[in-house]
């Protein structure tokens, strides 16, 4: 039986997860407090008791360690390892012998979040060994039936908003507060409105275009775009931004990749629209002279490239993982948990247009098993359904003195 823990929450997604999480750990007998950073946070915490950080980023290690000495705090649990505000408390916690559990959203999706102790992504504990994967994999139980539930996105837009919209207060309540994220709410939002409507607009064009790729069984090979804002680019590669991907990927694409084939660059569903990438993929493809060779899409059925294409080039999106369950040769141009000899290519990009080669299909089952047993929970962050599911995976797994994956290690 594990022994009665006192959690401290840092900042969670925007939602009412966090809220709904503290619930369930108190009614297990655990004592649980906050820190809100700004507005939203407390928003979302509904008015309860909480400490709220209004000082500088320079001092709040100093302000993490009172806490954790006059609260008594064993764990801490936070959403996302790079955010500014959570790095000094996953550092000075691992120093002091503090436990850090860090959510995610799900290394598989759409039916699972990521929960790991001390890092995930590239700060993941999973081993890079793929005789550990088909080891583990081999010894682990059938995995039990996902439960799946609806999201609608404009669940997760009205939550967003509401966040955000708190902010307003922030010059006054939390006036040394700096978001993480590298645009503003209002410009974010501002993209949205001109983006969305849009796609309508490109969907029958994109559809004809897979479509047509499909029928003429015409060599293609897939990018799909990732957010530049996310830590996976800004924190965890080396591009400072897609247009950087874009411009490595049409480069290499132009000199090695065969003469007949094509390449499709697909946008991520929730990009903004501000980065202008059909202008960028024009300027590349006939700078580099392949301007009859690129498409871009905004929308389409990505499964459907994905099981058709010759390969797929991420930076380290899920969307790999996606590739290689779909048995589609895989490039990752970082360090993704799923980049291991067996399921991706393993040499350069240049050598991969033409000696790609699909991945081990029973490794990834052995890998695909072992990291939702080991880091995954059934649920989501956003909707009543999905909230309920991932609080209720996720309490026995904090409370517990191993973690799935120490259990394995």
């Amino acid at each position: 039986m594990s022994r009665v823990r006192s959690f401290l929450l840092l900042q969670g997604v925007c939602s009412p997860f966090f809220l709904r999480l503290a619930d369930g750990l108190k009614a297990d007998g655990h004592q649980v407090h906050k820190i809100n950073f700004n507005a939203g946070d407390w928003l979302y915490w509904g008015g309860r008791s909480a400490s709220n950080y209004r000082g500088r980023l320079a001092d709040l290690q100093d302000f993490l360690d009172q806490k954790y000495r006059t609260l008594g705090i064993t764990d801490q649990v936070l959403f996302g390892d790079c955010r500014p505000v959570h790095r000094p408390a996953v550092a000075h916690g691992q120093a002091l012998g503090i436990r850090t559990h860090v959510f995610e959203e799900g290394y598989f999706r759409p039916h699972w979040v990521t929960l790991e102790r001390d890092g995930v992504n590239t700060h993941s504990l999973l081993p890079r060994d793929p005789n550990w994967f088909a080891d583990v994999g081999r010894r682990l139980p059938a995995p039990a039936p996902v439960q799946p539930f609806v999201s609608p996105f404009r669940i997760r837009a009205m939550h967003d908003i509401a966040y955000h919209s708190a902010g307003f207060w922030n010059p006054v309540a939390f006036p040394r507060y700096r978001t993480h994220a590298p645009v503003s709410a209002a410009t974010e939002y501002a993209g949205y409105a001109r983006r969305l409507p849009m796609l309508r607009y490109h969907a029958p064009r994109d559809d004809a275009l897979i479509q047509g790729l499909l029928r003429d069984a015409t060599p293609f090979y897939v990018l799909p775009l990732q957010l530049g804002s996310d830590a996976q680019i800004r924190e965890h590669s080396m591009f400072n931004d897609m247009a950087e991907v874009i411009e490595y990927v049409l480069a290499s694409f132009a000199r090695h990749a065969p003469a007949q084939s094509r390449l499709v660059i697909k946008n991520h569903p929730l990009d903004i629209g501000l980065d202008q990438h059909a202008r960028t993929i024009r300027g590349l493809a006939a700078h580099y002279d392949v301007a009859g060779r690129v498409d871009y899409i905004e929308t389409g059925n990505l499964d459907a490239l994905l099981s058709h294409a010759r390969g797929t080039v991420t930076v380290n999106s899920t969307v790999g993982a996606s590739s290689l369950g779909l048995n589609c040769p895989t490039l990752a141009l970082s360090n993704p948990i799923y980049h291991l000899p067996g399921l991706t290519f393993q040499g350069t990009l240049d050598d991969f247009w033409r000696n790609g080669t699909p991945p081990d299909a029973a490794l990834f089952t052995h890998f695909r098993n072992t990291v939702i047993h080991t880091t995954q929970v059934n649920g989501g962050f956003y909707c009543r359904d999905g909230i309920a599911l991932a609080v209720a995976g996720s309490r026995r797994l904090l409370a517990a003195e191993r973690s799935p994956l120490e259990e394995w290690l």
